[in-house]
């Protein structure tokens, strides 16, 4: 199309018929094109940051030193109070242990009264005594 209107008809004769076209800048030329690298210069710099950062951390690691002091307190005065009750406690599981055993020689005699040289209380083995747990029974201690 752009043929027909340029020279009037259609179709090309010769290649020296067409006008030349070449492209060429506006007059006054074009505008400066920045080439040169761009940066935006807002927010906060590196070095703001890695101090915010810095501070943060080192804010979390005092709290976390606080913490496990706490902690360290807290355990021992745990500690402290199981030492004092434990005499107590010890006692209380003596008595309840003296008895369940009384419990288990009345028990003993009861049955074996009729067995000849039997004696109530004798261990019947050789091994070394260990103290019961409360477990060992099916029955519980008192």
């Amino acid at each position: 199309m752009t043929e027909v209107l340029k020279r009037g008809f259609p179709g090309m004769k010769s290649v020296k018929d067409m006008t030349i076209v070449q492209d060429a800048p506006p007059p006054g030329g074009f505008p400066s094109i920045r080439i040169e690298r761009r940066l935006p210069n807002t927010g906060p710099t590196g070095v703001a940051i890695f101090a915010a950062l810095a501070a943060i951390m080192g804010y979390g690691f005092y709290k976390l030193s606080e913490r496990r002091q706490e902690k360290r307190f807290e355990a021992d005065e745990i500690l402290t109070v199981r030492k004092i009750v434990q005499p107590v406690v010890q006692a209380e599981w003596d008595l309840r242990y003296l008895e369940h055993l009384r419990k288990e020689r009345e028990e003993e005699a009861k049955i074996m009264k009729n067995v000849s040289g039997w004696k109530v209380g004798e261990p019947t083995s050789r091994h070394r005594w260990l103290p019961p747990l409360e477990s060992w029974d099916k029955r519980p201690l008192v």
